[in-house]
This record gives C-alpha cells, structure tokens and sequence, in this order.
C-alpha cells in the first residue's frame, strides 16, 4: 500500500535547534552504553513543538542494541505523536555522527524529509535533510 508523503516541513528556527541539541546532550549522558562507550542522545520535534528525547541503548546481544533515533521515533509513536519536522543527534566523536542506516530508514518512513541536525559537545554541528542522507529511500511507494 502507497503511503503518499506530507509536504517538507519548514526548517526549525535556531532557537528551536539550540533547546533540541541541549535536550540531545542531556539525554546522551543517560545512554546505556557500556560495551562501546559511545553515546548517542537524540531529541525529535513536532510541528506542534513538542520534543521527546532517546539515547542509545546497548545489549550484550550486539543485534539488540537500540540507538538514540529509533527509542526517540518509538517513544514518539507509542505516545501518539506525529507529524515530525526535526531531529536533533548528540554524539562525542572526532567527526559530526549522522544517523546509522536503520535508523535513517525508520526516520524516512515515520517522519520524512526532516531536518537532520548534528552536534557535538563541543559545539560543532551540521545540518541536513533526511533526503541528503538517504537518496533513494524504499517506502511505502515500492511496494
């Protein structure tokens, strides 16, 4: 079944991406990460302003391992939320971190083409659309 794909949301303003990335690095320090030490936050917004946090969450089984994205996508659709139009990724490494490719496939599919914004503890940071970094997205429309 097609599913047809709402409009590009609009870009959230920076005051908006700045209380997202606080959001992201504050839940980056409650990932449960101890068999990699790599900790992810995540917060993604609503249209509506609503933001609702995830950090990644390691099993000793590597396959279970859930990372920020996806808790903070699941914990938004379990709570009736929809109609995304950014996300935020906090992650401490030597290069801005994007969303893996799973979690890139689950952000096309539950909230489009969102603005994907990247930072750092230190400050740094990078943004794009969801359509930059997945330009060839299987959906709905392929089946």
């Amino acid at each position: 079944m097609s599913r047809s794909r709402p409009s590009r949301p609009p870009r959230p303003s920076r005051a908006a991406l700045r209380t997202m990335a606080a959001l992201a690095l504050e839940a980056r320090e409650r990932a449960h990460a101890r068999y990699s030490g790599f900790k992810v936050g995540a917060a993604l917004k609503t249209r509506t302003g609503e933001i609702v946090t995830g950090c990644n969450i390691e099993n000793a089984s590597y396959g279970l391992t859930m990372c920020a994205e996806r808790v903070a996508v699941f914990k938004a659709m379990s709570e009736g939320l929809s109609g995304f139009d950014a996300i935020v990724v906090a992650a401490d490494s030597k290069r801005i971190t994007a969303p893996c490719g799973p979690c890139r496939q689950v952000l096309w599919e539950f909230c489009g083409d969102l603005v994907v914004h990247m930072v750092t503890p230190r400050g740094h940071s990078r943004t794009w659309r969801l359509r930059e970094l997945l330009p060839l997205p299987f959906d709905g429309g392929n089946l």
